[in-house]
């Protein structure tokens, strides 16, 4: 990497040659490949093997880690047994998307972080492939063979967000009896599973695939391209419903703030993955020859990693502290290496360079750690870059929950761990929720629960509902 000192925002002759962005990088045959299962399902005589490896501990820390509460040593004594439906079922009783879980969950920090085989053979039970194996194996299957569903309540309740925490929390009320509107701004459900995660993660339309086996369950009707733009829209829902609950997640983008953000070729990371994840042809999709991706967590690999998958000769992701600060887990960096990405740490942006209004690379300033605080050190570095893509967190549209009763801190709303906001009847959950986390199993475990507080609230107010 060159070392410069500061450079003028818009001026190109630091950054390297002319910019090129240009669809169709690699040879056509290229991309059902690289966009392909990333982590195939096991096969049997592969399941039973692995599952062979599992000690079945009383009390088995696996299970304590898993943020939804998933009988680990359970679900997987039966799939040694060949009990796929037993399996599965334990799954999906405690995480309704044990599916996309499965794929994505960051279980080298989870559930097989602490697994005890770990400390005899160096290496833990891959619980997470285990699981997809059990969930796949049923979802040819109507969803109402495996979880009940109470008889009808006859309440009604709004789910806004149809992403992992808005389902699980739609599905914990349709198991409970109830009728469920769940209403979503996209085209089409499942929020972050749909338009957030590296295709690579959830191929062969998974997201859609899971979405529409669990409305398989009954008494959830989706309403697609309904955005909450107001309090009189809340206030609505409200009148409308025993209770709702807001999975809006995050969606805006943070700015970098710096000079040359808006020169073309700058991006926003998730867009950019939500372009992708929707293009059926991912060929016809502009890239640049080299790409800087500014952010440290997974979104930043995700954005990174398939750049390269597209093309893109050289890419860098810059992250303005150390390693063990990173919000990407060290497998998710260790993926970004294997796929030719560059790391970067203590550099934060500074400028955008660019030349006739299209960026052309970015100048960072070199940060060190003094009493816990980032300063600079006085050195720059510059590099070249005909796409960076921004991957520095999300927040919340706080102004459309202006005068709604609910309380906000740090952009986000106040809740407790089951949802509840402190406004009757109104509940948060998600990433949307001060506390919550940007992982899809944490948002699961937020629905679950604001489910069950919305059903005993629903039970003190009317107590026929308590035996729905």
């Amino acid at each position: 990497m060159a070392s410069a000192g500061p450079h003028p925002s818009g001026t190109a002759s630091a950054a390297g040659p002319a910019p090129d962005i240009r669809p169709a990088r690699l040879p056509a045959e290229h991309y059902a490949q690289a966009f392909a299962d990333a982590a195939p399902r096991y096969s049997r005589s592969q399941a039973l093997v692995e599952a062979e490896r599992c000690l079945y501990c009383f009390d088995a820390p696996c299970t304590t880690a898993c943020p939804t509460g998933i009988d680990v040593p359970s679900f997987i004594r039966r799939i040694s047994d060949d009990n796929l439906r037993g399996a599965a079922r334990t799954i999906l009783e405690s995480n309704p998307l044990g599916g996309t879980c499965a794929r994505v969950c960051p279980t080298e920090v989870l559930c097989e972080q602490v697994c005890v085989r770990t400390a005899q053979q160096g290496k833990p039970v891959e619980i997470g492939r285990l699981q997809r194996y059990a969930v796949d194996a049923v979802m040819d299957q109507p969803i109402h063979t495996l979880l009940s569903r109470a008889a009808a309540s006859g309440e009604r309740f709004a789910v806004v967000g149809a992403g992992p925490a808005g389902l699980a929390c739609a599905i914990g009320l349709a198991r409970l009896g109830h009728a469920v509107n769940l209403y979503d701004a996209h085209p089409k459900g499942g929020g972050l599973n749909e338009y957030g995660l590296a295709t690579y993660k959830t191929a062969d339309n998974f997201a859609q695939a899971e979405l529409d086996w669990l409305l398989g369950i009954g008494g959830i009707t989706l309403h697609t391209g309904w955005r909450l733009r107001s309090a009189a829209q809340l206030a609505a829902l409200r009148a409308e419903h025993a209770g709702v609950y807001l999975a809006i997640g995050l969606d805006q983008t943070h700015g970098l703030g710096v000079p040359g953000e808006t020169l073309a070729g700058v991006r926003d990371a998730v867009a950019f993955i939500a372009e992708l994840r929707q293009a059926s042809d991912k060929s016809s999709l502009p890239m640049g020859r080299r790409v800087v991706v500014i952010g440290g967590g997974m979104t930043a690999v995700d954005a990174a990693v398939q750049s390269k998958l597209l093309g893109a000769d050289e890419v860098h992701m810059v992250y303005r502290r150390g390693p063990a600060q990173m919000g990407a887990s060290q497998a998710e960096q260790d993926w970004a290496l294997k796929h030719g990405v560059n790391l970067h740490h203590w550099l934060a942006p500074e400028a955008v360079l660019g030349s006739a209004g299209q960026a052309v690379g970015v100048r960072f300033a070199r940060q060190q750690l003094i009493e816990g605080r980032l300063h600079p050190t006085g050195e720059h570095e510059i590099l070249a870059a005909d796409m960076v893509l921004k991957a520095i967190g999300q927040k919340l549209e706080v102004s459309l929950l202006t005068d709604t009763g609910l309380s906000l801190e740090g952009g986000r709303i106040q809740a407790d761990d089951d949802g509840r906001t402190g406004v009757p009847g109104l509940y948060a959950g998600g990433d949307c929720r001060l506390g919550g986390r940007d992982l899809t199993v944490e948002a699961v475990q937020d629905g679950k629960r604001a489910a069950l507080a919305l059903h005993a609230e629903l039970s003190a107010r009317v107590p026929t509902a308590a035996g729905a």
